[in-house]
């Protein structure tokens, strides 16, 4: 048998007469099997052999159903109008209509069909040539079709092929265009169809096309969200509002259970019994995860163990991922990849236009959600690869007193290439780093890699930081990165305070004098690595010596992009008005001034702050310094502890101390083993009126010592260890800071003024 096709190869050259006359019989055809059979809708596929599908052609019906017809069908797909076509007689929906599947073991719970219609389709064939199928939808809520509807529909399908043949032979185009044309119908021949609460009463067709604004909205919205937040937000706004829902809950699935991605309205009991919901469980979430609504109009039992919702009406959805829809939704075919639950209050029916916008609604989510978690999981991806390339801590040296800040950006939902590093070259010298790669995503990630690696290692080797940033320069020209990088290097020399500073493009350091005055370490500003391989007199870089008690803050222009006036001119007043913390903790002064900036304006880009005291050399308040590593399941890790606090105090002759630092430390050890799971480092150091204990992780998370919290969710995430009570209790006020791969817990005890 031949074919007509449906796209390429279509005779050209046709009158715009016989166009019409084309278009004339597919609308004559399909309205004419909407009045005859009783359908909301009816479509007509002209088929494609070359590309092995159906493409519709012409749609005339009532909304929604217009929305629920597919533009596509592959012939491979098990539906109605694709058996219509390969068997050459009239077929009927693969899928049964009605309550009751065979995974249900309750006759009262409603499942039904992707869309609530039930389909029949005729082939279109006049003599050999096959030119498409004619497809009707009917609402599953009325009588099965019946032998009468076969031979009705048949006989429309014969006569529009033999109208097509002998148009076609008169050299028309027999083809569907590149979008299918559209002929909304009122539902004079099925007035018994409505939706109350939607549209105008007593005029037939309001209510579907009432329901297509909430769609239209949220369709809107949608395309607009980058957060799980937006797309709980839109659902609000264009499905529980509309529909008089009472809680709505998101879930996606994942290694076998549903975990739930948001929520809204009183959703709080739902949510709790959602979430780890296995797959393999009997819940109505569970089940219509399959791939088929779930409509009660009158809820479960209250003593129903899984769903205890009193008598409320309830909906499941299954939530369909973005994988483009070229068949009728079948439970065998859908991608499925979560659920939308929601609740009503009291009894509701579930009128057939409702069912299918909530279920075209669950399309919209389930892309969306799909979507975003994919944005999610890329961005976790490029901040492991990020902070995993940042160091996991500064290392420790004399004379100088560091500390370290990475704070990503809130604008945007790729994390950029901004890192900091200090190298110990000896005793005597310390080289600090700042540096920032252009753009955001995972590119810049990696070459934020590259180029720390390759100027740490040229500082290791001795060079001067010019010849550091000359050579780093060289090697991104040959990695052949389009990328361009800025970075500021300062050689410290921590006995006479010589600062050796080159610039690749980047803001010059800052010092804040022990007077309170703050100043520039200038040098000139060179050209940004990666634009230029070979300059013209190379990179030039200038020293500068600073006073002990100095504090330097080397920093990238994120953390003072945005801001109005001048970028210099802002860094120079967030290191001024906090002027008291540079003088006593560097920690607090840090999250100081990153405080100040995240208050003015949400920050676009990822910032780096480093700041680094210069103590000075020969004077009697030498740092005296103690560090110990504890492996994260280290059983006796809070005993090794004290016994630490213990050796290193005794040391110093500061054992006075040694009672109240062990419960302290202990508390602070045990906390960080228990809540953040990973390894912990301590450091101690000796002042001459205080002692300094660092304790770090390699959990972002604060450990927070509030007592229960006054609602059940919030206090569900409340720390739950409450050692840091008896911290807060014993020792000057403490400060948790996040550090490049994780937190650290820091606080000072005073040493005791001896009465000799």
């Amino acid at each position: 048998m031949t074919s007509i096709s449906s796209a390429e190869g279509a005779p050209t050259g046709a009158t715009a007469a016989p166009d019409i006359d084309l278009a004339e019989l597919l609308h004559a055809a399909v309205r004419d099997a909407v009045a005859r059979l009783q359908a909301v809708a009816a479509a007509f596929y002209f088929l494609d052999e070359e590309r092995n599908e159906l493409t519709l052609a012409m749609i005339a019906g009532s909304p929604p159903s217009l929305f629920t017809v597919p533009g596509r069908i592959c012939l491979d797909t098990p539906a109605a109008s694709t058996l219509a076509v390969a068997s050459g007689t009239v077929s009927e929906s693969l899928d049964a209509p009605g309550p009751g599947v065979p995974d249900s073991d309750d006759a009262d719970e409603e499942y039904v069909l992707p869309y609530p219609y039930a389909a029949l389709a005729a082939p279109a064939t006049a003599g050999s040539t096959r030119f498409g199928v004619i497809t009707v939808l009917r609402l599953e809520t009325r009588r099965p079709y019946d032998a009468g509807d076969r031979t009705e529909l048949e006989g429309i399908g014969s006569r529009l092929a033999e109208a097509l043949a002998k148009i076609a032979a008169d050299g028309v185009a027999v083809r569907a265009g590149p979008m299918p044309m559209l002929a909304p119908m009122g539902l004079e021949t099925d007035a018994s169809i409505a939706a109350p609460g939607w549209g105008v009463p007593g005029v037939p067709g309001t209510p579907g096309t009432s329901m297509m604004f909430p769609l239209r909205r949220l369709a809107d919205l949608l395309n607009r969200a980058t957060t799980m937040d937006d797309i709980v937000g839109a659902a609000q706004y264009c499905v529980v509002s509309p529909f008089g829902a009472r809680a709505l809950v998101l879930a996606s699935a994942s290694e076998g259970r549903l975990w739930v991605l948001g929520h809204c309205g009183a959703s709080r009991a739902m949510a709790r019994g959602l979430h780890g919901t296995g797959l393999d469980t009997p819940t109505l979430a569970a089940r219509a995860f399959r791939g088929r609504p779930l409509f009660l109009s009158e809820g479960r039992p209250s003593d129903a163990r899984s769903d205890p919702f009193d008598g409320s009406a309830e909906a499941y959805l299954p939530l369909t991922g973005s994988k483009e829809l070229t068949s009728i939704p079948v439970s065998r075919s859908t991608h499925v990849i979560g659920v939308c639950c929601l609740l009503f209050p009291g009894h509701r029916d579930f009128p057939p236009e409702e069912r299918a916008v909530l279920s075209m609604m669950a399309g919209l989510l389930g892309a969306a959600v799909e979507r975003v978690e994919l944005g999610t999981k890329q961005r976790e991806i490029a901040e492991y690869l990020q902070v995993g390339l940042l160091p996991s801590d500064l290392p420790e040296t004399e004379r100088l007193t560091t500390a370290a800040r990475y704070r990503p950006a809130a604008a945007t939902s790729k994390v950029g290439g901004d890192w900091y590093d200090l190298t110990r070259l000896s005793d005597e010298r310390t080289v600090l780093v700042v540096g920032d790669v252009e753009g955001h995503g995972l590119e810049s990630a990696a070459v934020m890699g590259q180029v720390r690696t390759a100027v740490t290692a040229y500082a290791t080797e001795g060079h001067r930081p010019a010849v550091v940033l000359d050579r780093a320069g060289r090697l991104l020209e040959q990695l052949g990165t389009p990328l361009i990088v800025t970075c500021c290097v300062v050689a410290l020399d921590t006995v006479d305070g010589t600062a050796e500073v080159a610039l690749a493009g980047h803001p010059a350091p800052l010092v804040h004098l022990p007077n309170g005055s703050v100043g520039t370490l200038d040098a000139p500003s060179n050209l940004p690595l990666g634009v230029s391989p070979n300059c013209p007199n190379g990179f030039q870089g200038r020293e500068h010596t600073i006073e002990p008690g100095s504090v330097l803050m080397l920093y990238s222009d994120g953390l003072v992009d945005g801001n109005s006036g001048d970028p210099e001119l802002r860094a120079h007043a967030l290191l001024t008005a906090n002027h008291a913390q540079a003088d006593s903790d560097l920690q607090r002064l840090a999250d100081h001034i990153l405080a100040d900036v995240s208050a003015t304006k949400e920050h676009r880009d990822d910032a780096v702050l480093l700041l680094a005291r210069y103590e000075g050399a020969g004077t009697d308040d030498t740092l005296r310094t103690g560090s110990l590593h504890i492996h994260r399941r280290d059983l006796q890790g809070a005993r090794a502890a004290r016994t630490f606090v213990d050796h290193q105090l005794s040391s110093w002759g500061l054992a006075e101390l040694t009672d109240t630092l062990q419960l302290v430390i202990s508390e602070i050890v045990t906390n960080a083993l228990i809540h953040a799971g990973s390894d912990v480092d301590v450091r101690l150091r000796a002042f001459t009126d205080h002692v300094r204990l660092e304790v770090r992780d390699f959990d972002s998370n604060p450990p927070v010592p509030s007592p229960l919290a006054s609602s059940q969710e919030s206090n569900s995430e409340a720390e739950h260890g409450r050692g840091l009570l008896i911290v807060e209790a014993l020792a000057e006020p403490w400060s948790s800071s996040p550090n490049g791969r994780g937190k650290t817990v820091s606080l000072n005890m005073p040493i005791p003024v001896s009465d000799t």
